[in-house]
């Protein structure tokens, strides 16, 4: 398995766990569909969130954020579309919105990780 692999499923694993003492619950990882991948589906609250989890091993080419491009949004509506179409009935009623978020993940070989939410980024 590549290192580069290794960093991913730490990140997510990061984001995971922020995101569940921030109160979201977590439904689904890694789910497949037509266009691609969700990362982590989740509720917080009454809000449906797809979360895209970027992880970088550090800042030289940018903040893990940045990434996350017009063009990925766009994808991840739709996959969040595929999603909800799939197992929309199995969430619990009453939602009311749904949401894209960003986790961003920057490893640091001498201290702590940084973990950053992204409410709302679409």
């Amino acid at each position: 398995m590549a290192a580069k692999d290794d960093v991913g499923r730490r990140g997510e694993q990061l984001a995971a766990e922020l995101l569940t003492q921030e109160g979201y619950a977590l439904l689904a990882r890694n789910w497949r569909g037509q266009d691609g991948e969700l990362d982590l589906v989740a509720l917080d609250g009454a809000t449906l969130v797809a979360v895209e989890v970027k992880t970088r091993s550090g800042t030289l080419f940018g903040h893990p954020a940045e990434a996350v491009t017009p063009r990925k949004i766009a994808r991840l509506r739709r996959l969040t579309g595929q999603w909800l179409t799939e197992h929309g009935r199995d969430v619990r009623p009453g939602f009311r919105e749904v949401r894209i978020d960003v986790v961003a993940v920057t490893l640091s070989a001498t201290g702590p990780w940084r973990v950053e939410l992204l409410r709302g980024v679409s």
